[in-house]
């Protein structure tokens, strides 16, 4: 295996195991439907908590991360081929940006927490970072990570540290949002979805410090690119286990402080803004653990190659997933919301994860893509004279880079 099929193998399957772990997460949430059913026997309810926290615990706010890490490094494949050949790619990337928040608000019907929309507007902060220096993007980098805004609101607190905060502006949303959820038709879902639920999901964004981190970790994604540190080589598996070593020292102690934050012994006001900070530290650490995990697991054989099919195909799988989870857990389908606790729907996320692998495997023996990669790949190239380009979340060609 070369050193750019093995980079490919590797950025592919870390993508499937994104999308894996997205599926089990939004089953055992019912898709945003928080509501645990009535009824069940103790020991149920023990090993739905078990299986809740564990959960979280390993994918809560990291799977996420790690797409909009590869979102990075993807930018940076295709815009440096394109550099190679004397062709500037940010405008093209410009355009590609507006069909993928069109493929994200038709998520967003079914699934507000969508995050290609989110993605895609906040992508754009890629385009004037893409001809700076490495050593000037990895400091904007940190300092979007390092949530400017949450310390902004922790000073402005000083003064009161005690004072008595409002709810944040999301939960009215949210609240609003089981109604339609619990006993909505499917045109009264998808209509809260795109105008109740997405406001909610912006403001919870806001909130929660990811409007800062998502474009952050996309540049951190484009310097692993610049570094070429998905190829295997003796220097780059030093780096990947310096990175473990270090996520791990940093994620134990960051983990502490956010599951006791009433340790801290501080006001509210100030606790709430620090606790942002210290969660999103706390998840970009894990998913540093997880993403240097993955890679040196990948140096020891293709075993982990059975994610690929999914990361080749991560934005049908998406979407996908998107439909047929909402027509299991709404009311305006199955409604099984109401009859299913983490253990339940855990074996459902596995079955349709399963399912969506080997569709994905049958597919791309047929096709070079798939589906809705296809169409977004043809429509980014539309009128322009061009052969296949690296492609977020599809195959990309072995000869591109």
């Amino acid at each position: 295996m070369n050193a750019n099929s093995s980079r490919l193998d590797a950025i592919d399957a870390l993508r499937g195991f994104a999308i894996v772990s997205i599926m089990l997460l939004h089953n055992i949430e019912h898709f945003d439907f928080y509501f645990v059913p009535s009824g069940l026997p103790a020991w149920l309810m023990a090993v739905d908590k078990m299986i809740w926290d564990s959960l979280f615990f390993l994918f809560g706010g990291k799977s996420y991360a790690i797409f909009a890490l590869l979102f990075g490094l993807t930018f940076y494949l295709q815009d440096h081929r394109r550099e190679q050949r004397g062709e500037d790619f940010r405008a093209r990337f410009a355009w590609r940006m507006v069909l993928l928040l069109g493929f994200g608000l038709f998520n967003s019907m079914f699934y507000h927490g969508d995050i290609l929309s989110i993605y895609a507007v906040l992508g754009l902060a890629l385009i004037p970072v893409a001809r700076l220096r490495s050593g000037v993007v990895f400091t904007i980098a940190i300092f979007l990570l390092l949530q400017p805004h949450a310390w902004i609101e922790f000073f402005q607190a000083l003064p009161a540290p005690d004072e008595k905060l409002a709810d944040p502006a999301s939960w009215a949303y949210f609240g609003r949002a089981e109604k339609y959820m619990a006993h909505g038709s499917a045109w009264d879902v998808w209509y809260g979805n795109l105008t109740n639920g997405k406001i909610g999901v912006i403001l919870w964004s806001w909130e929660n410090g990811r409007i800062f981190q998502i474009p952050g970790l996309f540049m951190l994604g484009m310097l692993a690119g610049r570094k070429s540190l998905f190829i295997p080589s003796d220097s780059h598996r030093l780096f990947w286990r310096k990175t473990l070593a270090i996520a791990v020292l940093a994620f134990i102690p960051l983990y502490l402080l956010k599951t006791w934050p009433e340790a801290w012994h501080i006001g509210a006001a100030l606790r709430r803004p620090l606790l942002v900070i210290v969660t999103s530290w706390s998840n970009v650490a894990f998913m540093a653990v997880l993403v240097s995990g993955f890679t040196l697991l990948s140096y020891s054989g293709n075993w982990l190659g059975i994610f690929s099919p999914l990361g080749r195909m991560s934005l049908t799988s998406y979407v996908v997933q998107s439909i047929v989870g909402t027509s299991i857990y709404y009311g305006f389908g199955l409604g099984m919301y109401q009859y299913t606790g983490a253990s339940f729907a855990l074996a459902i996320g596995l079955v349709l994860a399963l399912l969506q692998r080997q569709f994905s495997a049958w597919w791309l023996r047929r096709h070079k893509q798939g589906p809705l990669e296809t169409l977004w790949h043809k429509a980014t190239w539309i009128g322009a004279h061009s052969e296949a380009v690296p492609n977020i979340g599809a195959n990309i060609p072995k000869n591109s880079l």
